[in-house]
């Protein structure tokens, strides 16, 4: 390593500790060893000390056996009379100082706690969003392990100017990759170009304004290091794993643009650790041999036209980008862009016009491949800030393509259309919502490049079943109306067809384990009544997805022998369980959560919880951020829950999961849920009291206790009492 990098990168170990003990002194005599510190919404405390060291820090007292590990990985400054060999101690120099960033922002939390912009959005002028909390990191690791997000780019510093900011934010994100945002290079940062530039930052464009200084760089790692205790199922203090885990499945680099300071060099030096390697813009000293990186760990002087192509060669990355004839950029990085007043060019939907969107099954010699024809006018004929109708027929022809499918593609629209940078779409059937933004229709879209985003996109993911797609799009109201009298017609039989499936009329379930990229023992069982963890895959999907990739990750399980009907036992299930998760799981019972359950990777939408002193079961989503009855909150649930965990009274799962027939049918049903967050209970009301009523049960919501009755089993125990709840007759669960 080179010996003016290790120089360097101690040099700014040792600046960074002495400033953030100086601080911590300040903040001990103000507030006292026992004053609580941490980030906003997580289970795992400081999580880079969490991982790293297995310490939880939780007041200020803890931080000082963090100092003590930190100082005992200062090596002595290089110099003429220390001549240290460079690796190991500069490794060692940037993992203390990742400690000490994390405590300097966790004081940071304390002292200024409105510094950071709670959520995923900049409002009100404040663009610093600060640590990802645990309900953003799982959202948003789902996108990780399906492939939609290959890695992250964490940028230290500034480009040189906005325009070049611009191009390579815009090139990050085509590439469909996370860009995480911190530092400055002579008072300029990289974000806030981004903002002075009109371009839309924040969590849903992936283009994540961490902080304002180079301490901020250390949120990268955190999430980094929380994908591996969630959803690798890693723990904490098995740094060696954890660093592994990093290298081999989190594809992450840092760009360095500005003068690289002895700060940005330790902090560098502890994103090696990870395996992320270091490309600047700057001629500093390279690292090209390969070693604890999987090739070279710092190149320098990379143009900026060849920046992200060169850092994502040389993190080995894998990105697949395929080029849609339209004007503007398109790529799942944009599918969180708002388009909103001034900005709005056209408008369809959302309640303001009728919009529909349907996708039919065709004969081959009944539509032409790529023909795309917009009935009605055009964006030419459309003046801005116009309110439209807007109906869009898609016609599919294949020699393998199968009415069943039709949902399946149908709900494709929405992704593929919201895709293309400008483009903004909710929804789907004949609740969708669309807006063009003025900035896309300024570089030539139209209407008729949906049809093209769709043809093209069709094509590429779903080629094996589809040979043939047409797009009519209809923009004169009548023709409109016609189309969704039509649709709904069509919608009713899906519906009829879908809900007359049964796990018992189906002896074909379907795996799903796309996850096991995270959480490599973890196997999702999807029947027809019961969807995926994450609420994204239906048996039918996983039929669908068969179909077009027989290799991949939803493959058929016969369910052969029925070992218990009720708990939901069977031979060919635990025989593929055996096989999938490489021996660590044995069997499951897809229907009970008391009794070998089903595992859970880290993505469900909701966790549920043996409440013993009320004989059921609570319920929370990932969206309830309080107390739970269970004692712990939705983070601390999901931690101890994913990572493709076998959990006794535990099991995560999909909010539709909920009103399944097939929901914990081994210990009774729903008629178990004895609390649930008050916005879930009421999302899901008509839903709970007709599958209530089904098992005897009338009104059965208003008998559920939510976070307004209390939040602990003994203040909702009384309210459970006088609705007198079934679960309290019920046999005991244990």
């Amino acid at each position: 390593m080179s010996k003016i990098i290790a120089s360097a990168a101690i040099r700014g170990a040792y600046t960074i500790a002495a400033r953030v003990e100086q601080k911590y002194a300040a903040v001990l005599q103000q507030y006292g060893p026992e004053q609580s510190i941490g980030f906003p919404n997580t289970a795992y405390f400081l999580p880079v000390i969490y991982a790293i060291l297995g310490i939880p820090v939780t007041t200020l007292g803890d931080c000082q056996l963090v100092f003590k590990k930190a100082r005992r990985l200062l090596p002595a400054p290089v110099s003429q009379t220390t001549h240290l060999p460079y690796l190991a101690p500069a490794l060692d120099a940037g993992m203390a100082t990742l400690f000490y960033q994390e405590i300097e922002e966790a004081l940071r939390y304390l002292t200024n706690p409105s510094f950071y912009q709670s959520g995923e959005d900049v409002s009100n002028g404040r663009i610093w969003l600060g640590a990802a909390d645990d309900v953003i990191m799982r959202k948003r690791g789902v996108e990780f392990v399906d492939g939609s997000a290959p890695g992250f780019a964490s940028i230290l510093g500034a480009a040189p100017d906005q325009t070049t900011a611009v191009r390579l934010a815009q090139e990050l994100q085509v590439k469909n990759l996370y860009v995480f945002m911190a530092g400055d290079h002579n008072g300029a940062r990289f974000a806030e170009q981004l903002q002075q530039a009109g371009v839309q930052i924040g969590w849903n464009t992936r283009l994540v304004p961490f902080g304002p200084d180079v301490s901020s760089a250390v949120f990268a790692f955190g999430f980094a290091v929380r994908a591996a205790m969630a959803f690798g199922s890693i723990q904490p203090g098995d740094f060696r794993n954890i660093l592994i885990y990093n290298k081999d499945r989190i594809f992450a680099f840092v760009l360095a643009l500005g003068d690289v300071t002895d700060e940005w060099y330790a902090t560098a030096a502890g994103a090696i650790n990870f395996g992320f390697p270091v490309i600047a813009d700057t001629p500093i000293p390279q690292i090209l041999p390969t070693g604890i990186c999987t090739y070279e760990h710092v190149v320098s002087n990379v143009p900026y036209d060849q920046m992200v192509a060169r850092a994502i060669e040389v993190r080995g990355l894998k990105v697949s980008v395929t080029e849609v004839p339209i004007p503007v950029a398109y790529g799942p990085a944009f599918e969180g862009e708002r388009v909103r007043g001034d900005d709005i060019y056209l408008e369809a939907g959302g309640g303001r016009t009728p919009m529909v969107e349907l996708s039919e099954h065709k004969q081959m010699s009944q539509i032409e491949d790529g023909k795309i024809v917009v009935i009605g006018p055009d964006i030419p004929d459309i003046p801005p800030g116009s309110k439209v109708p807007l109906g869009l027929s898609v016609a599919f022809a294949g020699r393998q393509m199968q009415e069943d499918f039709l949902p399946i593609l149908e709900r494709q629209i929405h992704h593929l259309i919201n895709y293309a940078q400008g483009v903004m779409h909710i929804g789907q059937r004949d609740i969708a919502w669309l807006r063009l933004s003025k900035q896309a229709v300024a570089k030539g879209f139209t209407l008729k490049d949906i049809g093209a985003i769709l043809h093209t996109m069709f094509h590429k993911n779903f080629g094996t079943i589809v040979d043939k797609v047409q797009i009519t799009i209809y923009t004169r109201e009548q023709d409109v109306l016609d189309m969704l009298t039509r649709a709904r017609d069509i919608f009713r039989m899906r519906d009829e067809r879908i809900a007359g499936m049964t796990d018992e009329t189906e002896q074909t379930f379907y795996s799903c384990t796309l996850c096991q990229s995270f959480a490599p023992a973890h196997v999702c069982v999807i029947t027809p009544e019961r969807t995926g963890l994450c609420g994204a895959y239906n048996w039918l999907d996983c039929k669908a997805a068969y179909e077009i990739n027989p290799t991949g990750p939803n493959q058929p399980i016969e369910k052969g022998q029925v070992l218990d009907a009720v708990a939901g036992s069977f031979e060919g299930i635990n025989a593929f369980i055996r096989q999938a998760s490489r021996n660590k799981v044995q069997r499951i019972n897809i229907y009970s959560i008391m009794h070998d359950p089903m595992t859970s990777c880290g993505c469900f939408e909701c966790i549920s919880a043996f409440l013993d002193k009320c004989n059921g079961i609570m319920t929370v989503d990932r969206d309830y951020t309080g107390e739970t009855p269970s004692g712990m909150k939705f983070t601390t649930l999901a931690g101890a829950v994913g990572g493709g965990n076998i959990t006794p009274g535990f099991i995560g799962h999909s909010k539709h999961y909920i009103c399944s027939r097939k929901f914990l049918q081994a210990e009774g049903g729903i008629v178990r849920i004895v609390w649930m967050p008050r916005h879930l209970k009421e999302e899901l009301r008509e839903r709970i009291n007709r599958q209530g009523a089904a098992l005897g049960v009338n009104n059965f919501a208003d008998k559920i206790a939510d976070e307004t009755v209390g939040t602990t089993q003994d203040a909702i125990l009384p309210f459970l009492r006088s609705v007198e709840h079934p679960a309290l007759t019920m046999k005991p669960m244990t």
